[in-house]
């Protein structure tokens, strides 16, 4: 009797993006146990039959990510666009993830609507973005904050179709898919690229990180919800509506 497989152990030993696996998991294409919330087992050759009989899933996703470690820009463009999914490459390593949920839509819109009006007034020549929009970090780094602003004084990093170099401020919200990278991976790749503030946006526990770049790490400076008063030493005057921010009508 084969041993069951946590999705992570499956995604190794199959080559695959962990991502991928909970796709598949998602869509009823390979046969799962649960074993509570969120809690997954797998025996593989019970999924390698399950893909096999679906076609070649194995072998598109094996070419997918076959280059791991040595992606660059140059590889990026060239990806295909798959609707529901959205790229990134981090370190070289390619990153495939859902697109975002309609709560997460919902906080994006509202933080990004009061961060523009205080950035009308604080720096009128700054520019704040949206997802999708690449951010190239590098010749290996190619992100999508979920919002992120250009200062006055960044300008020169702006070209026709992305953002060439680190931005002053870039947002992450939180989805189930990306809790572990937008804390770890995404925050070390930002640090060591000079990004001055990075803010990290959790709709599950409703809660605002703000971070600032103090020599050569992350100090967090802020942390909160509906609930606190936001203050930020470098952005005086920017008070945030954390309760509208984390609004969720779904909720009521």
């Amino acid at each position: 009797m084969g041993k069951y497989l946590t999705a992570y152990e499956l995604a190794d030993l199959l080559n695959l993006s962990v991502e991928t696996i909970w796709r598949y998991t998602r869509e009823n294409k390979i046969p799962v146990i649960k074993l509570g919330k969120k809690q997954y087992r797998y025996k593989k050759e019970e999924v390698l039959a399950a893909l096999e009989a679906g076609g070649d899933l194995v072998q598109e996703e094996r070419a997918l990510y076959a280059k791991q470690g040595e992606y660059t820009y140059e590889d990026y463009l060239q990806l295909p666009e798959e609707p529901g999914y959205r790229y990134e490459i981090l370190n070289g390593f390619l990153i495939k993830e859902p697109t975002p949920s309609v709560q997460h839509q919902r906080i994006s819109r509202e933080l990004e609507f009061q961060l523009k009006i205080f950035f009308d007034e604080f720096d009128p020549k700054g520019e704040i973005f949206d997802a999708p929009l690449d951010v190239t970090l590098g010749e290996r780094n190619v992100v999508q904050p979920d919002i992120l602003f250009v200062s006055s004084n960044r300008r020169e990093i702006m070209r026709k179709e992305r953002i060439d170099g680190p931005c002053d401020l870039a947002v992450e919200i939180l989805s189930p898919s990306s809790r572990r990278k937008d804390r770890l991976k995404k925050m070390e790749i930002y640090r060591k690229a000079g990004i001055p503030h990075y803010w990290i946006v959790d709709p599950d526990e409703k809660i605002l990180e703000a971070y600032q770049l103090k020599g050569e790490n992350y100090s967090l400076l802020f942390t909160g919800g509906p609930e606190d008063e936001f203050a930020h030493p470098e952005f005086p005057g920017l008070n945030l509506d954390l309760e509208k921010i984390f609004y969720n009508p779904d909720l009521d």
